[in-house]
């Protein structure tokens, strides 16, 4: 691209032409917009589901479904940062955003991004003081400690992008830039600039190496150690036991880091650029889907209180709900207290009526 064509002036401030994916055939919009939509609804209605049954069932009040409540919320956060918004490319062409739109955009999506990363770290973290050190667990994660940990993990992952976001806003850009994406990816954006993007797409690539190996690192170092003071229990069912309050943790780490796999391929690989796209589609979104369905198919704990919670509010209006009586109940107890003594026995009823 010509930087001179490029040059913009201070009266003309750069937005962002969203192309989606280029070779996207106009009757294949309306399919991929509803299946986004779906997956969308399946993120939110999922960890939202996580986050109720973990804060109303006592039983959950434990240091990993905090961390996992975190989890849940940064889940909701990461694609709410990109998928309505690719939403209303797919379904009505709105492919303009704002410059501070742009960036915004970019930062808490890399930034939502690093924070599921670290998250997984400390709930590796948790899993390992519970099996390695189960008479000093209570002590140790302490809520105070867990707060501590989660805040860490956050301002860590508000705090890495920074850096990069604002070198690439510095790029010089045209009035009307071409991103070759959905979103704002940093990557992308840093292409459609008229600079040098060498240093930007560097500066890029080792943060997000910096933000996918170090927590690998230290989740495979405490897995490690995990696997150590297993093989060390006499019984088989011990073992079996132990590692079970693993399972979910490690498939939602798999999950995580297949998708970091086939976005930094699709980017590496000499293929056309609908399949950089769609790999860095499958980083934002497969984590966020996979995680409610793991926690609440394989989890116990987590999967009885979700039973129990959509039991109680999705049956009919005669059972408790919240704890309160349903409508027929009340209607029931004041038909009881009228028939009692001489007008039950004038009715011919013999028993009390059953409480519904």
């Amino acid at each position: 691209m010509d930087t001179r064509a490029c040059n913009n002036s201070d009266d003309s401030p750069t937005s962002f032409y969203l192309m989606g994916i280029p070779s996207l055939p106009e009757s294949f919009t309306l399919p991929v917009f509803f299946t986004f939509l779906i997956l969308y609804l399946l993120i939110v209605i999922g960890n939202i589901l996580i986050l109720i049954a973990v804060v109303i069932d006592s039983d959950l009040h434990k240091p990993m479904y905090f961390f996992l409540t975190n989890l849940s919320a940064l889940d909701i956060f990461f694609t709410t940062t990109t998928i309505p918004r690719m939403l209303s490319l797919f379904l009505l062409g709105d492919r303009i955003l704002s410059f501070p739109a742009c960036f915004l955009q970019m930062y808490l999506f890399h930034g939502f991004g690093c924070g599921e990363a670290f998250i997984l770290v400390v709930m590796a973290y948790d899993r390992y003081e519970a099996i390695c050190h189960p008479l000093h667990y209570t002590v140790r994660m302490t809520p105070q400690v867990n707060a501590k940990l989660a805040v860490g993990a956050w301002l860590a992952a508000l705090l890495l992008p920074i850096p990069a976001v604002v070198q690439s806003s510095q790029m010089a850009f045209g009035t009307l830039a071409q991103v070759f994406h959905c979103f704002c990816d940093h990557l992308a954006v840093v292409q459609a600039s008229c600079s040098d993007p060498t240093f930007q797409t560097f500066l890029g690539f080792c943060c997000a190496m910096v933000v996918s190996f170090t927590p690998l690192f230290l989740v495979v170092l405490s897995y490690a150690r995990i696997l150590i003071s297993i093989l060390k229990i006499g019984s088989k069912e011990g073992r079996s036991k132990a590692f079970s309050t693993c399972t979910s943790h490690l498939l939602v780490v798999g999950t995580y880091y297949t998708s970091i796999a086939v976005a930094y391929v699709a980017y590496r690989a000499d293929l056309p650029v609908d399949f950089h796209i769609m790999g860095n589609m499958v980083y934002a979104i497969l984590t966020p889907v996979v995680n409610p369905l793991i926690y609440t198919l394989r989890n116990k704990d987590v999967k009885t209180a979700i039973t129990k919670f959509m039991s109680q509010n999705l049956s009919c209006p005669g059972t408790m709900v919240s704890g309160r009586p349903g409508r027929l109940s009340y209607y029931n107890g004041i038909l009881e207290e009228g028939l009692r003594g001489d007008l039950r026995q004038k009715l011919g009823f013999s028993k009390s009526f059953p409480v519904i």
